[in-house]
């Protein structure tokens, strides 16, 4: 059987086509995407596990770690752990949610007073 590089032709055509598609995505908030933009972003996540993120986060509020995405009917570790750099819940894209500032002191009354 000999083997002739015209017959490769196609098949190096077709990937170079498809190695685009491959790219992966953006990184996605899933405290604030909707159920489109979850399952074009998060590999093996398709519109039916997207709406239950969605649909978990609205019940239960904002997910404040990526592996409470197991508690997702539908999503399993290995599925997390495949899209982790891909996930984010921050508020916006420029990286991991920031610590919020401590709370005012209501007005007519000092701020407390840090233990020594």
């Amino acid at each position: 059987m000999s083997f002739k590089f015209q017959q490769l032709i196609p098949t190096l055509a077709a990937f170079m086509m498809l190695a685009p598609l491959v790219v992966n995505a953006e990184p996605v908030n899933i405290n604030t995407a909707d159920a489109s933009a979850l399952a074009k972003a998060l590999n093996g996540v398709g519109p039916a596990k997207a709406k239950a993120i969605v649909s978990y986060r609205e019940k239960n509020g904002p997910f404040k770690s990526v592996d409470q995405l197991s508690m997702v009917d539908g999503i399993s570790q290995k599925l997390i752990d495949k899209n982790r750099a891909d996930i984010q819940l921050g508020a916006d894209k420029s990286g991991p949610a920031k610590p919020a500032a401590p709370a005012a002191a209501p007005a007519g009354k000092p701020a407390p007073k840090p233990a020594a």
